[in-house]
């Protein structure tokens, strides 16, 4: 039970299975699949390889996705090593699991609302009942699920409003940190992603300040690796509470929590709204290239290998996670 604690920073999320029935479906990094001959972008599997799967978005350099992008566009390194892309297929409608993390520590006690209605609005527009599952998960001082994965909106809807900063008698009562953004990665990733044999991602709110986690940020970066899960963060800070400056070490986390999963960072502003970040995540999930390779090199220990996922293209930029872990 992903229960350990009863306040603040919600974890959203969303999921979505992918069917080896549906029109380019693919298997999930080191699950177990045979693949379709390269270039059909239909997929079907047997259990006798182990496929490593690659999410890629590509973008032009002033940040416009491109997703019209065939096979030969790509060129794709294990360990520095050449590997052949097996298998392609375009993601833009497939079923997600996407997990949502709001911190709702009290340094974010002035920005809570925005982002409790721009959950609201992205659960509307994302969830497909029936089809997609969203949960629901807070952190500040503790970590707590507050909605099991469900499909229907309306629990989802009965359950953001309880998402709140500490109350006088929870803060009375605490003991440890406060803010466990690490912890909360950790367990989400190791405790529901890990489980999950489709696609995922985590979409982070935060200021990124951490207070108090058991885990680092290097190891919630490597659980959320180990579970194949991108991370899109999404820094919404009150300057106001840091006496007018935000912290550079919070921002440095987010972007490292985003880059070395493969997700995108994002920044709350007077140009940028949350509401609109949101909608460009919501695009971009829907726009992902999915790649899979079977390696050459056999698994002789479960470890971390690097990955180079790159364009022919010198004005296109790929976002992709650059390294996954082989499981023996």
């Amino acid at each position: 039970m992903f229960l350990f604690g009863r306040q603040p920073a919600i974890l959203l999320a969303l999921f979505l299975p992918i069917s080896a029935q549906t029109p380019g479906a693919v298997q999930p990094v080191t699950q177990p699949g045979t693949l379709a001959p390269a270039g059909n972008d239909e997929a079907t599997f047997s259990t006798e390889v182990k496929v490593v799967n690659i999410l890629a978005t590509v973008r032009t350099k002033s940040g416009q996705l491109v997703n019209d992008l065939t096979k030969d566009d790509f060129s794709l390194a294990e360990n520095k090593r050449p590997e052949n892309i097996r298998y392609f297929s375009r993601e833009s409608d497939l079923p997600l699991t996407i997990g949502l993390l709001v911190d709702t520590s009290l340094s974010q006690g002035k920005v809570l609302e925005a982002e409790r209605s721009a959950s609201f609005d992205f659960v509307d527009q994302v969830l497909r009942e029936g089809k997609d599952q969203v949960f629901i998960t807070q952190f500040d001082m503790a970590v707590m699920l507050r909605q099991k994965p469900t499909s229907h909106r309306r629990d989802l809807e009965e359950s953001l409003p309880y998402v709140d900063t500490p109350s006088n008698n929870d803060l009375q009562a605490q003991r440890g940190g406060g803010t466990l953004l690490f912890d909360a990665v950790v367990k989400a990733s190791r405790e529901i992603m890990s489980g999950l044999g489709n696609r995922k991602a985590l979409i982070i709110m935060s200021d990124g300040g951490d207070n108090g986690s058991d885990e680092t940020l290097q190891s919630a970066i490597e659980a959320a690796q180990r579970a194949d899960t991108l991370i899109y963060s999404i820094l919404f800070a009150d300057p106001t509470y840091y006496g007018g400056f935000g912290s550079s070490e919070g921002r440095n986390a987010m972007q490292r929590l985003a880059k070395d999963t493969g997700g995108s960072f994002f920044e709350v502003s007077k140009k940028q709204s949350i509401g609109q970040i949101f909608g460009v995540i919501e695009q971009e999930l829907r726009s992902q290239y999915n790649l899979g390779f079977v390696s050459d090199q056999p698994v002789r220990i479960s470890e971390f290998r690097t990955l180079q996922l790159t364009v022919k293209r010198r004005d296109l930029v790929v976002e992709a996670r650059d390294r996954y872990w082989a499981q023996r």
